[in-house]
């Protein structure tokens, strides 16, 4: 029997730490045999991001593939990796909610649900784990592993024993920072070891390079399943190599007892499979030690680079890596793992952009400042708080108590979309997108994000197939560097540009909408100028230029809209919401007055660069 078991992550973690989630059902699927021979003691199949990335992007029912990959592996335990009381969202949902969702996952094919709380909040977790107990399933309470002044051994074995208490079948120490050093680990789990009688299971990203180190020492100190990836999605902001650490036990009294020619096998297959894939993948492939340091998940950083980008700003990236440590202080030091990793990373980059630091505060720092979250870890700032909530109530219940039943009005908003209860969980958890995601199913109009044909890697990668073209582009007071590494046919209707976009592969559809002519300019010189198109030219968008044009610092997705053309409002009332990092920002009136115009509308995506509302100041 073996000594040491391995959690398997392919399917999960693995590509949602390297090709952003992005991996199709329809290529796990041919692999679930050799998968299901191996003797994983679990795989990770679900849950975390991939419930919200089959809906968003890939356009496949989550539910699908969990049935699908039920039948593929009869004999291995399929794990899904949980938020407590958030689920797979971004919030805190009732009760019922909860318990329907677990009931729901075990029906449908999960055998070990991770739950885990961003605050280590274990009221969060509470009836998540006792409705898995009910299922019948086994329940694994999370520890979220991080480091600050009030993060210690005594603190992790302290919330271990509570989750002992709660009747949880195995702990999970979940470094998802890749934080955890080799030594450190073997305390904490001796310690916790010590203080319950239950299995340990350690997790740890690759992104430093010591979760391999941190899990031979884990299993030297006494843990019994260590989480591992495949090599052909292992490494770097992934974790340890299953093949390495199978290799590392063999013959040692720690062997996993699994096969590693068969490991080998599919590590084969998913490295085809990647291929398919490589339009999605990370920037860089090496150790990155900073994380020591910054505490700031690579995933995070990914992110922030993203979103900084979308608004010029990509030359603030190190302010931002700056100043997300001291929000972290001033909101007491929660780990940085969804949605705190959110919540702290658009406060910083807010901080930063907006000329000072908690001058506009997002709707979830205010959440999370009034205790709407849980119990921050450490002491928050007080004077932050009364900045961002004033003197509102902080609650100290558990914040779900404050939220009555909501399956039944849930299941009425999404009546006439919903086939199964299962559909009115997809709704519940992403209402706007469940809609959307929903309707097309209905309609038989849903289409997957479109995968780069390999021709296109090709042609970025061959400058001596298709002549480049090499150039700055400065938008929003950023230089972009752009090389054009191919295109597809002229006289198509839309036509696809190959470039690199800082270094970047990106595909980009180009339609022509104006005919350009070329006249004489004076002095002889030729020049070009634009006819109109037979639409009348594009809309221009109104640019600021009064102290009543309401703009975003940063670039989102309108969720709301608060006022009306005639509303009086007040400096500082807010008019409008918008979804930026998955997080939702208030955007507030600068000046007091009459709103004369309003220039969005829901669900429509805005940038810094325009005014969303305009106010008659009084």
């Amino acid at each position: 029997m073996a000594k040491v078991h391995i959690s398997e992550l392919v399917l999960r973690d693995g590509h949602q730490s390297l090709i952003a989630t992005r991996m199709r059902t329809e290529d796990m699927l041919p692999i679930c045999g050799k998968l299901d021979q191996a003797g994983f003691w679990s795989l990770e199949a679900w849950g975390g991001a991939t419930f919200d990335a089959c809906v968003r992007f890939l356009k496949e029912d989550p539910w699908e593939r969990l049935q699908k990959l039920r039948r593929a592996l009869p004999n291995t335990r399929i794990n899904m990796l949980l938020r407590g009381q958030n689920l797979l969202g971004y919030r805190h949902y009732a009760d019922d909610v909860v318990r329907a969702f677990v009931q729901k996952a075990a029906d449908n094919g999960v055998d070990v649900f991770r739950v885990f709380d961003a605050m280590n909040d274990t009221r969060n977790m509470r009836v998540s784990i006792e409705a898995v107990k009910k299922s019948g399933k086994h329940a694994q309470g999370a520890i979220s592993y991080t480091v600050s002044p009030v993060h210690d051994i005594p603190y992790f074995v302290a919330m271990a024993r509570t989750l002992a208490e709660m009747g949880v079948d195995s702990i999970a120490i979940k470094d998802m920072a890749g934080l955890l050093t080799p030594y450190v680990a073997h305390d904490l789990v001796k310690a916790i070891k010590q203080a319950v009688n239950l299995p340990v299971n350690t997790h740890s990203h690759a992104t430093a390079g010591l979760s391999a180190m941190v899990h031979l020492k884990s299993v030297e100190a006494g843990a019994d399943i260590i989480d591992c990836c495949n090599s052909a999605f292992s490494e770097s902001a992934s974790h340890a190599t299953t093949e390495s650490l199978v290799a590392a036990l063999q013959g040692s009294g720690y062997d996993t007892g699994l096969s590693l020619p068969l490991l080998q096998e599919i590590a084969a297959y998913f490295r085809e499979v990647r291929k398919k894939y490589w339009q999605f993948e990370m920037d860089s492939h090496f150790v990155d030690t900073r994380i020591l340091t910054s505490q700031v998940p690579g995933g995070m950083i990914s992110n922030l680079v993203n979103q900084l980008k979308e608004q010029g700003a990509l030359n603030r990236l190190d302010d931002v890596m700056h100043e997300i440590p001291r929000v972290r202080e001033d909101l007491g030091y929660p780990p940085l793992v969804t949605p705190t990793s959110q919540i702290v990373g658009t406060q910083a980059v807010l901080n930063v952009l907006t000329g000072g630091r908690y001058k506009s505060v997002t709707n979830e720092v205010k959440n999370y400042l009034l205790g709407r979250y849980g119990a921050a870890p450490g002491q928050v700032n007080e004077e932050v708080r009364k900045l961002a909530v004033g003197n509102q109530e902080v609650i100290t219940c558990r914040p779900a108590d404050l939220i009555g039943d909501e399956l039944d009005k849930l299941r009425g908003e999404a009546e006439t979309l919903v086939k199964s209860d299962e559909d009115v969980l997809t709704y519940a958890m992403f209402p706007d997108l469940g809609r959307t995601f929903l309707q097309e199913r209905s309609a038989g109009s849903l289409t997957p994000e479109p995968l780069l044909p390999p021709e296109s890697r090709e042609a970025m990668a061959s400058p001596a197939v298709y002549a480049p073209s090499e150039f700055n582009v400065t938008l929003h007071g950023e230089t972009y560097h752009i090389r054009i590494k191919g295109t597809g046919q002229a006289g198509e209707s839309e036509r696809p540009f190959y470039v690199h976009v800082d270094g970047v592969a990106e595909e980009v559809l180009v339609e022509a909408l104006d005919e350009i002519e070329v006249t004489p300019a004076a002095g002889g010189s030729p020049r070009k100028t634009a006819a109109k198109s037979a639409g009348g030219g594009n809309k221009q968008r109104p640019r600021p230029t009064h102290a009543g044009c309401v703009t975003t610092a940063m670039p989102g997705t309108i969720v709301d809209v608060k006022v009306k053309v005639g509303d009086k409002v007040k400096a500082g009332d807010g008019v409008l919401v918008i979804e930026a990092m998955k997080m939702e920002n208030e955007v507030q009136a600068a000046v007091g007055g009459t709103v004369v115009a309003i220039h969005v509308a829901k669900g429509e995506a805005v940038t810094p660069d325009q005014v969303l509302v305009e106010i008659q100041p009084e």
